[in-house]
């Protein structure tokens, strides 16, 4: 029966019932308030244990209501089994059929609030694009509910006004990623939000692919050798494996630089 019930949920997100062998099996489509969502949960989970939850916004390319579109480049590598024991984690990766909105932002909070044994000082946001962009969003509506945020080409396009404002999030740890090449998401855009921070003494890294366009978000979870990393003070982490640095961030932390 339960194997029955798992079988029609990937059907209706699109899948088929062969897709237990495919590797996005491990996210577990799921309707939360009518927002889409995938739910990749830990290895074992030790009821003993708390666990870090990792958002995933996707970027344009997965918008809609598929429940299946949304998971990018990040979270193939999330998923893969050395990963995921090293960094056992909750991944929680929504779907969105606009721009990311307060609306997704609240209700990703009460859908984290369902999960068992989370760690609430290590809840971290990361997206591409679009979902780079709604990265920024989200710290800038709650700066003191997320402990770290990756965004990747989020600053928006060429036409999009200024929404970034870093003296609201100045004092969360944040690792940006940008192709110097970008042609969708200029990097001038981000290369101003850093150079702000370095005014305010922020906690920003600030990563360039250099001759790389837009199609980076592969790069921010394994590196590259093509990346230069800059830092916004001596407040930032200087360490430079991205999941290392993320899994080593929290509101505690922070709370204690910023003091």
């Amino acid at each position: 029966m339960l194997r029955l019930i798992f079988a029609t949920a990937i059907l209706l997100a699109g899948g088929s019932v062969n897709s237990a062998e495919r590797w996005d099996a491990p996210y577990e489509p799921l309707m939360f308030e009518g927002m889409p969502c995938r739910v990749m949960k830990p290895l074992g989970i030790d009821a003993q244990m708390k666990y870090p939850v990792i958002v995933s916004l996707h970027g344009a390319g997965g918008k809609g209501t598929s429940n299946n579109k949304q998971l990018k480049d990040w979270n193939r590598q999330l998923v893969e089994p050395q990963r995921r024991k090293q960094f056992p984690c909750y991944v929680v990766a929504p779907q969105a059929a606009g721009l990311w909105n307060p609306d997704h932002l609240t209700k990703i909070k009460k859908l984290i609030d369902t999960l068992p044994a989370v760690d609430v000082d290590r809840i971290y946001v990361l997206g591409h694009s679009m979902g780079g962009h709604g990265t920024y969003i989200f710290i800038q509506l709650d700066p003191s509910y997320f402990a770290a945020a990756a965004p990747s080409a989020g600053s928006g396009l060429r036409r999009t006004e200024k929404f970034i404002d870093p003296s609201r999030i100045k004092d969360l740890p944040i690792w940006a990623f940008h192709g110097n090449k970008d042609g969708v998401c200029p990097i001038e855009k981000d290369q101003k939000v850093f150079d702000e921070m370095k005014q305010l003494g922020g906690n920003m890294k600030f990563t360039v692919w250099m001759g790389d366009n837009h199609g980076v978000s592969g790069k921010m979870i394994v590196g590259a050798e093509n990346g230069t990393t800059h830092l916004s003070s001596d407040r930032c982490d200087k360490e430079t494996d991205f999941m290392t640095w993320l899994f080593s961030q929290s509101r505690k932390r922070s709370e204690n630089q910023a003091k």
